[in-house]
């Protein structure tokens, strides 16, 4: 179903733009089907393309990103919106969720969030940055905001091969190793590698060996 999957970007800047195209694109295996750089072309370009999830940038010129949120999810009521904002004031995540987002997502934070909170909004569920989340406390709004729990870090995207390969990785283990120690193929154990560095945002063995002692997996 996610090769299906078709979005409109919403971003005035071009290299966000262009780093969100690669990440749907490239780490999603979704498809873009159009870039739009200000609020007034968002209805057009929805219209036009009938997208299943659109990123959005929330200080667009010509239009408040929230307007933007709200006619879309009123029009389209199926539209995922994911926003991506450098803002990560808790009142201004509260107002995009209630006008129909789905997700809010600080441009700060890590590749593996972003590309965690559009699948949760393809699965149907939401998903608000960690980094943000500590200011919503209001209790009216609960529904509205999931509670954050262990699930929504990028780790907990992991199957347990994967996690093995983590930990072996961290350990000195080479490919070859592995693959004899888990009786798989060489070229699984690249696959598992290349999988679980994508979805942490790991570029190096130090990241992997920083993760695994972050998960608790070193002594």
């Amino acid at each position: 179903m996610t090769g299906c999957i078709g979005v409109v970007v919403v971003e005035d800047h071009e290299l966000l733009a262009d780093g969100l195209c690669c990440l749907i694109e490239h780490d999603l295996g979704w498809r873009v089907l159009a870039r739009v750089v200000n609020g007034l072309d968002v209805y057009r370009a929805c219209v036009v393309h009938r997208p299943t999830l659109m990123m959005l940038d929330l200080g667009l010129p010509g239009m408040d990103g929230v307007d933007v949120i709200r006619q879309c999810a009123q029009r389209w009521p199926d539209l995922r919106i994911v926003v991506n904002s450098a803002s990560n004031d808790s009142e201004r995540a509260r107002q995009a969720l209630e006008a129909g987002a789905a997700a809010y997502v600080l441009k700060s934070s890590a590749r593996a969030t972003l590309i965690h909170a559009s699948y949760q909004v393809i699965r149907g569920e939401r998903f608000v940055d960690p980094a943000v989340f500590g200011g919503m406390h209001d209790p009216a709004g609960a529904r509205h905001v999931p509670r954050p729990c262990a699930f929504e870090m990028p780790e907990r995207l992991l199957t347990l091969r994967e996690r093995q390969v983590l930990k072996l990785v961290a350990e000195g283990q080479r490919n070859r190793d592995i693959a004899q120690l888990l009786s798989i193929s060489v070229k699984t154990v690249e696959t598992h590698r290349l999988n679980m560095m994508r979805k942490l945002d790991a570029h190096n063995v130090a990241d992997i060996v920083n993760w695994a002692h972050r998960l608790r997996m070193m002594l």
